[in-house]
């Protein structure tokens, strides 16, 4: 177990090094102070943990490796989005690792939830933590319990008069409905005349500098001043609710997705068709996360 530990730090400050190479690519700068102080917070939390009951000690470990490991997934979908082909290679390696960490904490706290034989074992000290964390939580806990009686009485009470004034919350929510259709119809006018003002706008930027017309164009996707022609799904304006949203689910590109949304929202805000767009977003996210 101690030379797995060693052979695993070693590894730890292999892959340091190479994201501070990678980070040197991008031009970047690679953080010199902050895997400093995190040494001390390390040897300071090994310190603490002794104080604690072995599996809350275990808890805290495998809840920062998911931490790490999510956010190795967020950079090899972002790094993937901005075509970094190197940064997906590093995150992959580093995703493989922490992956590795978390199934092997897992299993320690298994073992210790059975009652061993567990790879790791609590010192003398973390066992004496503990009795005396469970004798120390006695009273409070009884406590605890009677407020949470209490509280759930009156939440059952409050629950009788909601059921009362649903009635009246109906009535509002339908009038909300109304005004939103007035407030939407007036939003889908203004959007149509920007949309045709910044396209009239792009037309005469690319004819005399093709780069900033493609910025332009960009900048109308990200705003969803876009008209219906220049959607990627063809004949969207005249699809129907349930059309539209079976066509946005054969999409494959997330800037695609979102340029659809941003433009229901701006146009007709369909919910069907926007659910249908954030559904096939997480499935393309879903995908990403797990290639």
């Amino acid at each position: 177990m101690r030379r797995e530990l060693a052979q695993n730090a070693k590894n730890a400050e292999k892959r340091t090094l190479d994201i501070a190479k990678e980070l040197r690519r991008l031009g970047g700068v690679p953080d010199v102070v902050t895997p400093a102080v995190g040494r001390v917070i390390a040897f300071a939390k090994a310190s603490t943990e002794q104080a604690q009951p072995l599996p809350e000690a275990l808890f805290g470990d495998l809840a920062l490796e998911h931490q790490l490991l999510d956010r190795v997934r967020y950079v090899k979908v972002l790094a993937k989005e901005l075509d970094q082909k190197s940064v997906v290679q590093l995150a992959e390696r580093l995703e493989k690792a922490h992956s590795a960490t978390v199934e092997w904490l897992t299993t320690v706290v298994a073992e210790e939830a059975l009652g061993g034989p567990a790879a790791i074992k609590a010192t003398p000290v973390q066992a004496a933590a503990a009795a005396t964390y469970r004798v120390a939580l006695l009273p409070g806990r009884w406590t605890i319990d009677r407020v949470n009686d209490a509280a759930d009485r009156l939440a059952r009470s409050r629950e009788d008069v909601k059921n009362r004034i649903g009635e009246f919350q109906g009535k509002a929510v339908e009038l909300q409905g109304k005004a939103a259709q007035l407030s939407g119809t007036a939003t889908q006018i203004v959007g149509s005349s920007l949309s045709a003002a910044l396209r009239r706008g792009e037309t005469e930027t690319a004819a005399s500098s093709a780069k900033a017309g493609r910025a332009v164009h960009d900048a109308r996707r990200k705003v969803g001043a876009v008209e219906a022609d220049e959607l990627p799904i063809k004949g969207y304006e005249d699809l129907s609710a349930s059309a539209a949203a079976e066509a946005v689910k054969q999409l494959e590109k997330a800037e695609d997705i979102r340029t659809v949304v941003r433009y229901e929202e701006t146009h007709k805000d369909r919910s069907t068709v926007i659910s249908a767009a954030q559904t096939t977003l997480a499935r393309i996210a879903k995908e990403a996360v797990s290639s």
